[in-house]
């Protein structure tokens, strides 16, 4: 099982979601980490990018129903278990989250 920890702009971020938006990221999340856990390769339903101008820093994009794609970046850290990947949560939002990713 993955790793992960979340930045305090991550949970400042987080907390300011609707509880429906948070569900849909829950959802997004369960399999982003069945992926990490088969090996990494990520389905592309989940939309994971590298963030332009930013290195090592990704996007995650998924459906937040009506409005704007939901969006969460993270990066790798170091593992915590041997080969086992550490994920570090940055932002979660919307488009405007990528103007400090």
């Amino acid at each position: 099982m993955p790793t992960y920890e979340a930045l305090p702009r991550f949970t400042t971020d987080l907390d300011r979601l609707t509880p429906e938006q948070r569900r849909r990221f829950l959802q997004t999340v369960a399999a982003f980490v069945e992926d990490l856990r088969t090996g990494g390769r990520f389905r592309a339903g989940l939309r994971v990018k590298r963030v332009q101008r930013a290195s090592g820093i990704y996007e995650l994009t998924w459906s937040m129903g009506t409005g704007p794609a939901g969006r969460a970046t993270w990066q790798y850290g170091a593992a915590l278990r041997p080969n086992t990947p550490h994920v570090i949560w940055r932002r979660i939002g919307t488009h405007d989250i990528l103007t400090g990713p």
